[in-house]
């Protein structure tokens, strides 16, 4: 049998616990898969007595993560630090440089600084892997990596953050509000205390930038996703989406185009029949659409510390069935240093169309008005639903407008023009209406 793995962990969390509990307690099966031990024989954390349920007293224990991952007796560093800077990138760059392998859960640091530590694994000749970073326990990056040599990929999109399904699956089937989901959310600990990074959608664009280089050969470009969360949706949407038959769901999306790579990340309504609209709860799920297999969902646990360690061990085992010589393949599915630049897409017509939901005074014009706006810009109706309020005395109305295909440009121009008009009574909401089939 092949000498044994030596793995390092820094980060002994709820995700790095876990990971160190199931090579403890699954070994046997671990080393009949893989052929041969996995053992942890380096940990770094703040809190060297805290119990974490698995025995580390052979285990090495190092207070920089840094040191570590350049001098410590390990074959793969596994990083479960967070951020995208300080020592969670050191670490990993620092374990790269060392020739070692690494397996890591930071969709943050590969967001940012992905491309460069990806040219210094391959200059090396190490693996760097990264499942858990996108998607939780689904083995989405090893499908676009691996099991779909050949396919061109024309569409990638899903739902990628298992707190913002978590509150719009409440919202839809208990009828509560955005804030109260929130805060059982936060209970639960399926949410921070501070859920910015997730309700505002930046873990998604995080997870659908590193989807987008596999898919197209690009480089990462995060910062160029149109970004919108999900705090803005409200009962009022919720119960709209029902009855013209979609549901709501945040949804990353990056497709191809004929003038670039469009990628965006915002509240979608979905038909019901769709596959994507069933996906409940933390769950997550993501759709490639290729041109040789078609369309592949997959879907399951996205988030916790069981779900996140299946997919870093997995990642672990991967390395640990690789041996001296063998030729790995890129991080990003094509050499680091042969991913093109990211061309973001210009505004294009949407297949689905668009939910436009206004609240207005109730007084004669003002859906004439409306009517001119959308008219102007050449925007085409396909329904539209009026409902008559009186809250607080003062009456009003909500207008639904659903549209047939258009641009982006053209719906917030019209909007923008109703809201100069001064017949708007709150803020209109605008969401986009997906092909979800």
């Amino acid at each position: 049998m092949a000498e044994a793995l030596r793995v390092g962990i820094a980060g002994l969390g709820t995700v790095g616990a876990s990971v160190a509990r199931v090579i403890a307690s699954k070994g046997v099966e671990l080393t009949r898969q893989c052929g041969r031990d996995i053992v942890v024989t380096a940990v770094s954390a703040r809190d060297r007595a805290r119990d974490r349920g698995v025995d580390l007293s052979g285990a090495a224990w190092f207070a920089d993560p840094v040191e570590l991952a350049a001098k410590a007796d390990i074959d793969v560093f596994v990083e479960l630090i967070g951020g995208d800077e300080g020592p969670s990138r050191a670490s990993v760059k620092a374990a790269l440089e060392a020739g070692r392998h690494v397996v890591t859960a930071n969709k943050a640091l590969l967001a940012k600084h992905g491309v460069s530590l990806a040219e210094i694994a391959e200059r090396k000749g190490v693996l760097l892997n990264y499942e858990a970073a996108v998607a939780g326990g689904i083995p989405v990056i090893k499908t676009m990596r691996e099991a779909l040599a050949g396919n061109t990929v024309s569409r990638v999109f899903g739902i990628l953050n298992g707190t913002c399904n978590y509150i719009l699956t409440r919202m839809e089937k208990e009828g509560i509000s955005f804030d109260a989901c929130l805060q059982d959310a936060q209970r639960l600990g399926y949410a921070e205390a501070d859920p910015t990074f997730d309700i505002e959608g930046h873990d998604t664009a995080h997870k659908l930038s590193i989807l987008t280089s596999l898919a197209f050969g690009t480089k990462i470009a995060a910062d160029d996703i149109y970004l919108e969360g999900i705090s803005n949706i409200t009962q009022a949407d919720i119960r709209a989406a029902a009855e013209l038959g979609y549901r709501i769901k945040l949804l990353g999306v990056a497709q191809r185009t004929d003038s670039g790579i469009e990628q965006r990340v915002h509240p979608t309504m979905v038909p019901t029949a769709s596959v994507i609209a069933q996906v409940h709860g933390v769950t997550n799920a993501v759709a490639i659409e290729t041109d040789i297999l078609g369309e592949l969902l997959l879907s399951g646990p996205g988030a916790g510390g069981n779900a996140t360690a299946s997919a870093v061990v997995g990642d672990i085992a991967d390395i640990a069935k690789s041996r001296p010589g063998f030729q790995h393949g890129p991080v990003f599915g094509r050499p680091a240093k042969e991913l093109k630049p990211y061309k973001q897409a210009k505004m294009r017509s949407h297949e689905g169309g668009y939910f436009i939901r206004l609240t207005v005074h109730d007084r004669v014009g003002v859906f004439a008005a409306v009517a001119k706006r959308m008219a102007d810009n050449q925007i085409s109706l396909e329904s539209i639903v009026q409902r008559a309020a009186e809250p607080n005395g003062e009456a009003i109305k909500t207008v639904i407008l659903v549209t047939h295909e258009t641009t982006e440009a053209a719906v917030r121009k019209a909007v923008d023009g109703i809201m100069k008009d001064g017949h708007l009574t709150d803020k209109p909401q605008v969401i986009r209406i997906e092909r979800a089939d």
